[in-house]
């Protein structure tokens, strides 16, 4: 698993005037100051440390108390198993949980089927993990009983040097092609003047054959 950050940066550099520093207020890009602006994008990748698996359940009942007494057991019993194969407590998030009525029923289904399915309890958790137990996740809990389990968030705990790098790789990208420019304008480069970027991207994938593509935004 990879984690790419994509960054735009705006950079503008002296040409062979200017030496001090500016604010983005103050600059004015023109042939009388002599600068150079450079909108410039880079990224920096790393590998994916935390798997966020999604893991829950969907139990019916024809009341209120059943629903909610065999969805208490089968919650008990996926907690459990979570535990056993080495996850703590705080590596688990309750992500939803909610018990009510029952309406959305198939027009296939039969009056017996309905009168089963009159509540329903809904229960889900994401675990976090190293990437190399997802997989040992989802099968401890389906074998407790989870019936609505399997989706998985890569993330990448570090994005705040992430994104820094990022950013360096899209100013030295910047700083070249501004180098070139003055060469091409026979002047000399100065000094960084202003630079400033957007809200970068954050892109996980799962670099195996017949696997999509999956994208967060961080």
């Amino acid at each position: 698993m990879s984690a790419k950050l994509r960054i735009a940066s705006i950079a503008i550099v002296a040409g062979c005037a200017v030496a001090s520093l500016a604010s983005a207020q103050t600059i004015q890009i023109n042939r009388d100051n002599k600068t150079i602006a450079i909108s410039t994008t880079d990224e920096a990748t790393a590998t994916a440390d935390i798997a966020a698996v999604t893991v829950g359940l969907e139990i019916y009942g024809p009341d209120y108390q059943s629903a909610y007494t065999d969805g208490g057991n089968a919650s008990h019993a996926i907690l459990e198993a979570l535990h056993k194969i080495g996850i703590d407590d705080k590596s688990i998030e309750n992500s939803g949980q909610g018990l009510q009525r029952y309406t959305d029923f198939d027009d296939k289904d039969t009056l017996d089927q309905r009168a089963k399915k009159q509540f329903v309890m809904r229960q889900s958790w994401e675990a976090s993990v190293p990437p190399s137990a997802a997989a040992e996740v989802i099968r401890a809990a389906i074998a407790a009983g989870a019936n609505k389990s399997g989706a998985i968030d890569w993330r990448f705990s570090d994005r705040k040097a992430l994104h820094a790098k990022a950013a360096e790789n899209a100013l030295v990208k910047a700083r070249g092609v501004a180098s070139q420019m003055a060469e091409g304008l026979h002047v000399k480069l100065g000094d960084l003047i202003y630079a400033s970027n957007e809200t970068p991207s954050l892109k996980l994938y799962i670099p195996r054959p017949g696997l999509t593509l999956y994208h967060g935004r961080g």
